[in-house]
């Protein structure tokens, strides 16, 4: 009932594309209407690079998609075929019953290039029952299908999610087409704001830590989770249902999973680190985009603010939007106050043009820029 569009949009670096959603809560209506999950979307773009979720030899989680690393790629061996799937199924977003609906819809649709067409005429080569649309228009049912129909679609579902990450990886979403980009090849030259911005980013502010810019095609996250300290967005629907409401992010995911108490606690409220690629990248200068895995930064003037002195300014006496919170000239409390990052970041001493000059670099990394 909604297209993948719907919350990732080309134009928008592949996120959110509705201003006003982005200036306020940040997250998307689903197909059912009144229903809303409690994150902003992520950015599909460059989803594809992100490596299959584990732990490494310094004992961090990083890889998988999704803002709490769910996507694993365990099951098809690809985080972004696995996330792709995601969505059809949950009732806050596309909302559909059964996988076999997807599957069903897919296998009728006229498609310039049929699913057959590429996976082969066994694919939808499956028998449904005449009361299949009936059937994947009800909530909390399943489709009525024999074993070996069941293996089929399993299996078509499966090729579904691994179209869309083939798309996902193609030069069309992992464009690599930003001024910074062209800098590489000698095509374009940061001017000395930017310049400067590039510096600070390397150096004084850190970034680089957590968003490296090494290699001829850096992707600007090194695919770990962090809990930045980022304020409750009181405007999230899921805030507005459930005034405590609290994201625990990554820990949520291994207490789901059943990894051991010590562990998941460890990772509470730690969301994955976004890639900077298009960040600001918009349709024009007056569409808001939104910032922070709930949306709480609506400028890039703001996130880079709070970097820099989160730990510095006063804590606002209630749970104020970002607006608010740099007119009083404070910062709400974390959502979430275990495992907050204090070391590379709340504290950085930049001065008002380092942070102009950080934003302007920041801006370079929009695809679609013109030598």
């Amino acid at each position: 009932n909604q297209s993948c569009a719907s919350c990732h949009d080309p134009a928008v670096g592949w996120t959110g594309p509705t201003s006003v959603v982005n200036a306020g809560g940040s997250v998307y209506e689903g197909s059912i209407s009144d229903r809303f999950g409690d994150r902003k979307p992520p950015s599909s773009a460059y989803a594809t690079l992100s490596p299959i979720f584990h732990m490494d030899k310094k004992g961090l989680f990083l890889g998988g998609n999704f803002w709490d690393g769910r996507a694993t790629g365990e099951v098809l061996g690809n985080p972004a075929a696995d996330q792709a799937l995601g969505p059809f199924l949950n009732p806050k977003d596309q909302g559909l019953p059964d996988s076999a609906c997807v599957v069903y819809r897919v296998c009728s649709a006229s498609y310039p290039v049929a699913l057959e067409d590429v996976w082969g005429t066994e694919v939808c080569a499956i028998t449904w029952p005449a009361d299949v649309e009936t059937v994947c228009a009800t909530e909390g049912t399943t489709v009525n299908l024999s074993g070996e129909d069941r293996a089929k679609s399993d299996m078509a579902y499966g090729n579904i999610g691994l179209s869309i990450a083939a798309y996902e990886a193609s030069p069309e979403v992992n464009a690599f087409t930003s001024k910074y980009d062209y800098t590489k090849t000698g095509d374009a030259k940061l001017t000395k704001e930017e310049q400067r911005g590039f510096a600070l980013f390397q150096g004084k502010a850190g970034c680089r830590a957590c968003h490296p810019a090494t290699g001829q095609q850096p992707l600007f996250t090194d695919f770990t989770f962090d809990n930045l300290g980022v304020p409750t967005n009181p405007e999230n629907p899921a805030v507005l249902a459930d005034p405590g409401f609290i994201d625990p992010g990554l820990g949520g995911f291994l207490m789901n999973v059943g990894y051991d108490e010590d562990v998941y606690l460890a990772e509470w409220g730690k969301v994955k680190v976004p890639t900077l690629r298009n960040v600001d990248l918009r349709p024009d200068g007056d569409f808001v985009k939104a910032f922070g895995h709930n949306g709480y930064f609506k400028s890039l003037e703001g996130i880079v603010h709070f970097y820099n002195t989160r730990d510095v300014l006063d804590t606002c006496p209630g749970p104020y939007t970002e607006a608010e919170a740099l007119a009083a000239d404070c910062w709400p409390a974390p959502e979430v106050g275990e495992n907050v990052n204090t070391v590379e970041l709340g504290d950085l001493g930049l001065t008002d043009e380092e942070e102009a000059a950080l934003v302007a670099y920041l801006r370079t990394l929009s695809d679609g820029y013109t030598p």
